[in-house]
């Protein structure tokens, strides 16, 4: 998290600060209508930054994954600067329109407009041009880009039409583009905050075109079949087998990938629940009914169907050198643990004199299936992992006080959570009140793609 607070804070003072540099007499602007126009340039241009930062992300990029923990740190940005794209887009849309309401209705005085001297430079001329084309496309674009980002901030909205509109900002972002372009201010082009905007714009843009003919994340995708179909009706979740053909590089335990079955509805990220063996080449993965879309997999999916895998991504991998772990899986949040056993497990037995980590699992849950935890108990025996299961209506909620009294050597452990995102940060602050050094050691998977 704090690589990500840096990128989003950082990006955000550096592109206010070469602003400046290309502003100098920003705050020295006499009179409404040239404050009013200084602060539309600057909403402009980190609106329009936010926005192309989260086109690039969208591109699920492989290099800046461990810089940030993961993809789904990298996704928790994307989310971050799209609502900062939309706030600040409603701020500059203000800032146009409310003056021009504002003379309108007879509140304020009409800007007095002096002769505009001629332009020499060609490019110049141009834009001025196309100023009212810009003004007026980027204007429906900004209420078309409101409306999409909107309802993909809603986790109630489906999925499917999710998938379908989503992709649509990459048509809207590329209208805004145009609309940047023209109507920056000309002399920033030639300063370091108009070089930074071309570049983003330039990035932005081709990921955009990316993302509208389906090529993100292409050149990670293999094709597999699947073999197995397990239903765990206790828990409402099912299993998933894949066989995949070629082209997989192998993953680590804990990580995940996006699997499509149908091409309408898109992939979705699942988290493999498997140990990767080059011999036999398979996947798992534990789908639980959450939404519309998980909810109709048992009858949208059968043995022999092909399905698309991309991946894998994810730093959720139990790397960290120390020696004594504490992992702790909610609910459907068990999925990469048992990824971590069954790796355990073929470990131990290929280098059964090698040191392994010490480590207590605890599984939480609200619902219960036999067969469910008697393979998680299988798995545990087999990885030499001591299980704790704690059913909610049976045993009570688990809190850091339980966890603990059951592991008193906690202070030497790291942590690794995969869960419920309100149950994660309060088991953070439980832990880090009692000294743990969680900004090391306390490591979360936010699996949360909206």
């Amino acid at each position: 998290m704090r690589h990500i607070k840096f990128t989003f804070w950082g990006a955000l003072a550096l592109l206010t600060v070469l602003w400046l540099a290309a502003e100098p007499t920003v705050f020295q602007t006499t009179g409404f209508f040239a404050f009013r126009g200084v602060i539309v340039q600057y909403t402009g241009i980190i609106a329009m930054a936010a926005m192309s930062i989260a086109m690039i992300l969208a591109l699920r990029p492989q290099w800046p994954e461990r810089w940030f923990g993961g993809l789904d740190k990298m996704y928790r940005l994307h989310k971050w600067l799209g609502i900062t794209a939309l706030v600040v887009a409603v701020i500059h849309w203000l800032w146009s329109k409310g003056p021009k309401w504002a003379v309108g209705w007879g509140l304020l005085e009409p800007p007095v407009r002096g002769e505009r001297p001629p332009l020499e430079n060609t490019i110049e001329q141009f834009f001025l041009s196309q100023r009212g084309t810009a003004e007026g496309v980027g204007e429906w674009a900004f209420y078309a880009a409101v409306l999409l980002i909107a309802l993909a901030l809603i986790k109630y909205f489906p999925y499917r039409p999710f998938y379908k509109t989503h992709r649509l900002l990459a048509v809207v972002y590329l209208v805004l583009v145009f609309h940047t372009i023209v109507l920056t201010t000309f002399s920033y082009w030639m300063s370091p905050i108009g070089a930074v905007m071309a570049l983003l714009l330039a990035a932005g843009t081709c990921a955009a075109v990316v993302v509208l003919l389906r090529l993100a994340g292409a050149r990670r995708q293999v094709r597999g079949k699947i073999v197995s179909l397990q239903y765990y009706p206790g828990v409402k979740a099912l299993e998933i087998e894949i066989e995949v053909l070629e082209g997989w590089p192998g993953h680590k335990p804990g990580q995940f990938a996006f699997a499509m079955s149908d091409s309408a509805e898109g992939a979705h990220p699942y988290t493999i629940a498997s140990a990767w063996n080059e011999k036999d080449r398979r996947i798992i993965f534990i789908t639980k009914q959450l939404g519309d879309h998980t909810s109709r997999l048992r009858e949208k999916l059968n043995v022999g169907q092909e399905v698309r895998i991309e991946g894998p991504y994810g730093c959720f991998n139990f790397e960290n050198g120390q020696p004594r772990q504490i992992w702790i899986g909610g609910g459907i949040g068990i999925t990469p643990f048992i990824a971590g056993m069954k790796h355990l497990a073929q470990e131990r037995h290929a280098h059964p004199d090698h040191p392994h980590p010490v480590i207590d699992l605890f599984h939480t849950t609200a619902e219960y299936d036999e067969q469910a935890i008697t393979k998680l108990t299988e798995d545990a025996a087999a990885a030499g992992i001591r299980l704790h299961v704690l059913v909610d209506s049976r045993d009570g909620l688990l809190t850091g006080d339980r966890i603990r009294t059951a592991v008193p050597d906690w202070r030497n452990a790291s942590i690794w959570f995969c869960g419920p995102a309100g149950f994660g940060e309060a088991l953070r602050q439980d832990f880090a009140a009692q000294g743990l050094p969680v900004a090391k050691r306390f490591h979360q998977e936010l699996f949360a793609m909206r």
